[in-house]
């Protein structure tokens, strides 16, 4: 059975015209679910009862279920969020100034294999639905809800930085920011919805039938040989192959696009690799976002000294390139970037859920 959830508001509004419903109940729907955060279809007290009855046999109100939260010592939170066919993903809350910004995850593992990346050592289980994908920031609210003691809150910003390739899953992330989106519903605005990408460039090509996000492109690295070790896509879609595709991505007037660049220890934070940044990236679009790796267990790879990390951004700067260090978040419980995997054997909860259903 199809999920509510996997619904836009056109698809809901075209759904109730097909059973002679009017288009306003779409609106009321959403305002439950998106805006009001009430999940229980009984207590929606404006929808008529044969509208309930019709909707609860066509779909499914089910939502994702949070089966362990983790609180970093700087206020992160990571969610362990688990699916219908008890596959999980990893789901954070990072608090910021005046914002809070939850990363969502769009597979469950990945295929990239970033070798950079905690989540690359997982490999690729599947694509999340656009359910699934909504249904994480909804069953976080849902939990937050049950939490008697966490103070409410309200999620301001959603970057796709998660568990997996967004553009690996398009249509179901399309829809998830249509969802998103929709001023009906949840009214994130363009510029508070971020996708980030590897670079494929086949679906980068495709973004000109994309809501109109913010673009963060992965990039780690100015030269080929570097970039492929750190990213085997480069194999396929090299600098100047992305890069092309890149030229073609339609901005609007005052947009940018973010380049994401992990700093590692020796390997891509010298001179020349300033120099190469500065001849490959344009600097009118261009923003740099350095990361500097964040260690996991069993990595090869070394984060830079702070004083490496503040004279690489230095020396962007200085050449004219808006170049900001991303702060380092939830390391203590294996939230921040590069650290996300979903780890249910690591904390016995496929186990308990058994236990719990037999």
């Amino acid at each position: 059975m199809k999920s509510i959830y996997d619904l836009s508001f056109n698809d809901l509004t075209d759904y109730l015209k097909e059973n002679s419903l009017s288009p306003f109940v779409g609106t009321q729907i959403f305002d439950w679910i998106y805006k009001k955060k009430v999940f229980d279809i009984e207590h929606w007290t404006n929808v008529g009862k044969k509208t309930k009855e019709l909707l609860l046999k066509d779909f499914t109100f089910t939502l994702p279920r949070v089966v362990w939260a983790g609180l970093s010592k700087d206020g992160t939170r990571k969610f362990l969020i688990r699916f219908d066919d008890a596959q999980v993903v990893e789901t954070v809350l990072i608090p910021g100034e005046r914002r809070l910004t939850i990363c969502l995850s769009s597979q469950v593992g990945c295929a990239i294999g970033c070798t950079f990346c905690h989540t690359g050592t997982q490999g690729l289980t599947r694509n999340l639905k656009a359910s699934e994908i909504v249904g994480q920031l909804l069953a976080i609210y849902n939990w937050m809800q049950k939490e008697k003691d966490v103070t409410p809150f309200h999620v301001s910003n959603i970057v796709f930085m998660g568990q997996g390739e967004p553009l690996h899953n398009f249509n179901h992330v399309k829809k998830s920011c249509e969802i998103f989106l929709e001023s009906k519903g949840f009214y994130f605005g363009q510029r508070k919805v971020t996708l980030s990408t590897s670079g494929l460039v086949p679906q980068i090509k495709k973004l000109g039938d994309f809501p109109p996000v913010n673009l963060a492109i992965s990039l780690h690295a100015a030269h080929n040989d570097v970039r492929s070790e750190l990213m085997p896509i480069n194999n396929v879609f090299d600098l100047q192959t992305l890069f092309s595709a890149i030229k073609e991505i339609p901005l609007k007037a005052h947009r940018y696009i973010t380049f994401e660049y992990i700093l590692i220890k020796e390997m891509n934070d010298g001179i020349e690799d300033i120099k190469a940044l500065c001849e490959l990236l344009p600097k009118g679009i261009s923003k740099i976002n350095l990361i500097p790796f964040n260690e996991y267990p069993d990595s090869k790879f070394k984060r830079p000294d702070s004083q490496q990390i503040k004279w690489f951004m230095n020396q962007l700067n200085a050449r004219g390139y808006i170049c900001t260090v991303r702060r380092t978040m939830g390391q203590d419980i294996l939230a921040a970037c590069g650290q996300l995997k979903g780890q249910q054997e690591k904390l016995n909860l496929w186990q308990d859920e058994k236990t719990k259903t037999a």
